[in-house]
């Protein structure tokens, strides 16, 4: 089997099919596969020049990838090394990353690493190049998640992080050609919306009546190397990018001053972390779910975005086989759901009749990509899905503006509210979708007052009244509006 410069590569792995798409059904476009984007940028060294590819039909090396690929789903990539350390290919990385994005240990930013790009580009390319190349420990920093826990994030040094970011974009054009259309997360062109439509649409127009809410647990910090490895082995043998991967596996965590070792997990907040967890759930759950649900005898729909998953049963009994075959499938590789955050519940247009029924109230909720989902009927009576902003989404981000207010209560009224304008567009960006207006707008009059608290305690005698709190607000801040299409209109799109 040859390789892309023509050489003969050995065959391995799995040989599948086109992927389908996830409910594989023409007559529903909920789940199909999307389009996907490159990252803009320049093509690699090694490739023809982007107008000269337009205009005489030369695929770049990124297409040959993609293509090769696509066509022969049991290859395995023998030279990959020479697109990771193309100069061009390490520049596009470098100008890819965030400007002020936290340092890593070597407390080297994106300016003082940018004051000599040239030699820093050419002496990283040849440590690459000779096999030298050595990856630094991640630095370990907690954030605040929603319910007060912390969530533990790996800062990345910036030269490992621009190696991360040019691999990504050279096994990008593997796997995006093997991942299935049911996976959203962190792929290209792939947004949380899309993945959100897509739920939606699934559930109104199949028959299910349970949802299988999961979530794995501990996911990132519980994913084994040597299973991971084999796994990426399956498409690359390419032994240099092998020897890459493992140097970021191993290099370990700097959590004070002390570096530690595992041979489980790769950090939350590395650049090619996302890439290796959707690789390692694509063989131990996409491609079993599919499988799974060829056998069932009901609807079944899937939409996984990282390691959150939702999937919608007809029957019940087979919702409840899933769920403990799935266990056994996850516990194989070393993953277990998360026992408070994995729910199996009544939830459908059929769930709304039984329960009335049987007069037990309307069916459950649950929350996925910051949404409280939930059974509803639309102004004609049909069943339909709500989707309201999760409720500690909205108190977490109210106390983190309540305490970002009080270091501003003596700025000037149009800086704070140009401040709190970006803020409040940023909310409706992500949540101002249909059937969404009347949280949202609770959101922004919830903003309104802990402004209004702030000016009322610039001092003693400061007291803003209510008709002038609503004018400096109508004058500052940005009007409620729905911003994204209904769901069947984006995925019709």
């Amino acid at each position: 089997m040859a390789d892309l410069n023509g050489h003969e590569a050995g065959n391995g792995g799995d040989s599948q099919g086109k992927p389908k798409g996830p409910n594989e059904s023409a007559a529903l476009p909920a789940e199909g596969m999307e389009g996907r984007g490159w990252a803009k940028g320049n093509a690699g060294s090694q490739n023809t020049p982007r107008a000269q590819d337009r205009e005489r039909g030369v695929p770049s090396a990124w297409d040959r990838i993609g293509q090769a690929a696509r066509t022969d789903k049991a290859r395995r990539f023998t030279t990959l090394l020479h697109h990771v350390y193309s100069i061009e290919t390490l520049r596009e990385a470098y100008f890819g990353l965030k400007r002020d994005a936290a340092p890593g240990v070597d407390e080297q930013t994106w300016q003082t690493y940018g004051e000599q790009l040239d030699s820093q580009l050419e002496d990283l390319s040849a440590r690459l190049r000779r096999g030298a190349y050595r990856a630094k420990p991640v630095r370990r920093v907690f954030i605040p998640k929603p319910d007060g826990r912390q969530r533990p994030l790996g800062v990345t040094t910036l030269e490992d992080k621009v190696v991360q970011r040019a691999l990504l974009r050279v096994l990008n054009c593997i796997y995006e050609e093997d991942f299935l259309g049911f996976s959203y997360g962190f792929r290209p062109g792939r947004k949380p919306h899309v993945a959100l439509d897509a739920l939606c649409v699934g559930i109104e127009r199949r028959r299910v009546n349970w949802v299988l809410d999961a979530d794995i647990r501990g996911f990132f910090d519980a994913i084994d190397h040597e299973c991971l490895v084999k796994f990426i082995e399956r498409r690359v043998a390419d032994r240099r990018v092998l020897r890459l991967i493992w140097k970021w596996l191993n290099a370990g965590v700097l959590e004070d001053g002390e570096r530690t070792r595992s041979e489980m997990g790769t950090p939350q907040g590395g650049v090619i972390s996302p890439l290796l967890a959707n690789i390692f759930l694509h063989y131990v759950f996409d491609l079993w779910v599919r499988d799974w649900r060829r056998q069932a005898t009901g609807d079944v729909i899937v939409v996984r975005y990282a390691d959150d998953f939702i999937v919608g049963f007809q029957h019940e009994s087979e919702a409840r086989r899933f769920l403990t075959e799935l266990r056994e499938r996850l516990a194989a590789h070393g993953l277990e759901l998360h026992p408070d955050k994995t729910r199996l519940i009544e939830f459908g247009a059929r769930a709304v009749s039984e329960r009335r029924r049987g007069g037990r109230g309307k069916p459950e909720t649950f929350d996925f990509l910051g949404f409280t989902h939930i059974c509803g009927k639309t102004r004609n009576g049909r069943f339909a899905v709500l989707r309201k902003t999760a409720r500690k989404r909205v108190q977490a981000k109210l106390k983190e503006i309540k305490a970002a207010l009080r270091y501003r209560w003596h700025h000037p009224i149009p800086e704070v509210g140009a401040w709190l304008a970006s803020v409040i567009r940023g909310h409706m960006n992500y949540y101002a979708v249909p059937r969404n207006f009347e949280a949202v707008a609770m959101f922004r009059k919830e903003v309104i007052k802990l402004w209004r608290r702030g000016l009322c305690r610039r001092s003693q005698k400061a007291h803003v009244t209510w008709p002038r709190m609503l004018r400096i607000a109508d004058a500052r801040l940005p009007r409620v509006r729905i911003v994204h299409p209904w769901p069947s209109q984006r995925l019709a799109l």
